[in-house]
């Protein structure tokens, strides 16, 4: 189950900081009136968030 869990989790991180990567380096303009539009701390967030899940990701298939 935990693996499950950490799998569901990892996706979810690689998914939103990769939304939050491509928003930040204004690749992605939406929703028009995010905050994160052209920002590059976001940019930098996103990769560190999908960095998470990739690594999350990959320790629940290693535990299987």
């Amino acid at each position: 189950m935990l693996r499950y869990v950490m799998q569901v989790f990892g996706v979810a991180l690689v998914l939103s900081g990769g939304l939050w990567t491509l928003q930040g380096l204004g690749l992605v303009r939406w929703p028009e009136s995010s905050f994160m539009l052209a920002q590059s701390e976001w940019a930098i967030y996103g990769t560190l968030t999908v960095a998470v899940g990739v690594i999350l990701f990959w320790l629940a298939r290693k535990r299987g």
